[in-house]
């Protein structure tokens, strides 16, 4: 789904004049500083559509002909345009604020294009230097940035109950653009119940390697902590299964939640290696991983075990594992270990695929291209 930038103009983009806050001619035009700049970074470095949403208090009226608002908007226009910042689409309500019109921010009534599934409401952000604009977040399900100058005093968003849709108070677009950076952060939550299991994954795939496993089974706790360790990925794994019943449900189904977790964080996959590939020696055993998030599942699996269990989990399940991993991620995995110890074999095997992983998912700040020549994956 698309996300969205839904930016306001006057204070936002353009400084509004502090005596009649109208912008009606080209001696008031003048934009804030470093708009051009980290503009045209988030443009390049995000996947954003920017959609101008504005309120302009009677345009079209003697107090506010039109004569004079179009020369300085499409000069702003044509000077960002220069820079490679375009808008999608320009909403402007001419209303005065007593007329309560649907179509004037903080209603929706401009939006209504917008309020279907093929837009990420929830990931995008509306910007703005006045209360209604994070009212318009909050009404829209989205999230707010508030701008203001470096003198501003107090928070008008508390007194309105406003401040918990507001993630990100800012004076510039410098620290617009640091935030989005942020935000931007390849995170997934994947909450998965059923008659059978109550699973939780949280997921930072450019964490510190830090765990947080509890699965009820000992051995597959360990091989998990393996997998954030080793990858670097911050992982939160918390199952509670059938146990009762035996091992299947809770080891199948932790699979099937971790790979939808990875697919969720990896996004559109943009500037990611996609490939990944390690072998890793532990005594007397050889684990070989080679993996694709190609967006198509397949597991190739070369390991036998004669054991029937390891540290009381089934080493039947270890395939299983793999292979609901594989069918949630749409990864592509090529497995492969040898060896006589049994949880050598294994332990090796969960280390590749977590270094593996480490491999594939890294990712280019300054690379927005897909890894692809179906320019889609």
């Amino acid at each position: 789904m698309q996300k969205i930038l839904f930016i306001d103009r006057d204070g936002t983009l353009i400084i509004e004049p502090p005596t009649d806050f109208q912008v009606d001619s080209l001696e008031k035009l003048e934009f804030l500083p470093g708009t051009f700049k980290y503009l045209t970074k988030i443009v390049e470095e995000f996947d954003y559509k920017l959609v101008m949403v504005t309120n302009q208090d009677g345009l079209g009226t003697d107090s506010f002909p039109e004569d004079t608002f179009w020369p300085a908007h499409n000069k702003m226009l044509q000077a960002l345009e220069n820079e490679g910042i375009s808008f999608d689409e320009i909403l402007i309500d001419r209303s005065f604020p007593q007329d309560n019109a649907v179509t004037r921010k903080p209603r929706t009534g401009l939006l209504t294009n917008y309020l279907n599934e093929n837009f990420d409401l929830k990931n995008s952000f509306v910007i703005g230097d006045r209360t209604t604009d994070i009212e318009l977040a909050k009404n829209l399900g989205s999230k707010g940035i508030f701008i203001h100058s470096g003198d501003y005093k107090g928070n008008p968003l508390i007194e309105k109950g406003l401040q918990e849709y507001c993630y990100c108070h800012a004076n510039s677009w410098k620290e617009i653009y640091e935030f989005l950076k942020t935000a931007e952060g390849r995170k997934a939550s994947v909450h998965r119940k059923t008659n059978e299991t109550d699973i939780l994954v949280e997921l930072d795939l450019d964490g510190n390697g830090k765990a947080d496993i509890s699965t009820g089974i000992g051995f597959f706790d360990h091989m998990l902590e393996q997998l954030a360790k080793h990858s670097g990925c911050d992982l939160k794994l918390h199952v509670h299964g059938d146990l009762h019943i035996d091992e299947h449900h809770s080891i199948e189904d932790a699979g099937l939640a971790l790979g939808q977790a990875f697919r969720e964080a990896l996004g559109d996959k943009r500037g990611i290696e996609r490939y990944g590939f390690y072998t890793v020696p532990m005594d007397d055993c050889l684990a070989e991983v080679a993996l694709d998030f190609s967006g198509r599942p397949w597991l190739v699996w070369n390991a036998e075990y004669k054991r029937e269990t390891v540290g009381g989990m089934p080493t039947e399940m270890f395939e299983h594992f793999f292979k609901s991993f594989s069918d949630t991620s749409l990864c592509n995995m090529n497995i492969k270990a040898e060896g006589r110890n049994e949880h050598h074999k294994i332990e090796a095997s969960f280390k590749a695929w977590a270094r593996a992983i480490k491999m594939a998912i890294k990712k280019d700040p300054n690379n927005r291209e897909l890894p692809s020549t179906k320019g889609v994956l």
